[in-house]
């Protein structure tokens, strides 16, 4: 129990299979400890308290290095939209793959390779922990890019919020728009908006 209690520290309240064997534990060890309803498995190779509400944010991002948070999921961890978004946004490299059962519970964006990193950065989810997810800027390039596959209303307003943040950095939104190849339509909107 030392070793699980120190994994669960460690790791903000979450236990991977992968950290529990290589700090001597068997993969036997953990379901007997969810059969005794120490711990409880939340998804495939992840496993929590069972008394403790689990980050989904966080658990997400624990199951691939791939996936950054973006689009609706992007626009709440930044504050600009109100809700927590039904499915999750993730983006990843159109070169690379997640598991199935990820895709299937997700909404997925492929993006080239060498645009894949840019605007990334980390965040706090509401539960403290970090995130990996695109700045501002970068977001309102993905929802104006995808525009066809959003609520028009949840893409308004998170157009007119961005448009009144203290914080907004212009240079960078412009700088996005451009190598997104959108920047005709993102001057449009703001012009509108601003």
């Amino acid at each position: 129990m030392k070793t699980i209690e120190a994994l669960l520290k460690e790791n903000n309240g979450m236990i991977r299979t992968k950290d529990a064997v290589n700090a001597g534990l068997s993969r036997t060890t953990l379901s007997q400890l969810v059969k005794k309803g120490m711990l409880e498995r939340v998804a495939q190779g992840q496993y929590i308290r069972p008394y403790e509400m689990p980050d989904e944010l966080y658990l997400l991002q624990q199951r691939s290095d791939k996936i950054i948070f973006s689009h609706e999921t992007a626009l709440f961890l930044h504050g600009m939209v109100e809700q927590m978004p039904l499915r999750y946004s993730l983006t990843i490299p159109s070169s690379g793959k997640v598991s199935t059962s990820l895709s299937d519970r997700c909404k997925m964006y492929y993006v080239k390779p060498e645009l894949y990193h840019l605007g990334r950065c980390i965040v706090m989810t509401k539960m403290g922990n970090e995130v990996t997810t695109y700045d501002a800027e970068r977001t309102v390039c993905d929802i104006l890019r995808s525009r066809s596959r959003m609520d028009s209303q949840i893409f308004v307003a998170a157009m007119k919020k961005y448009a009144a943040r203290k914080n907004q950095d212009w240079n960078k939104l412009q700088n996005y728009s451009e190598a997104f190849h959108i920047k005709k339509q993102l001057m449009k909107y703001l012009e509108v908006l601003t």
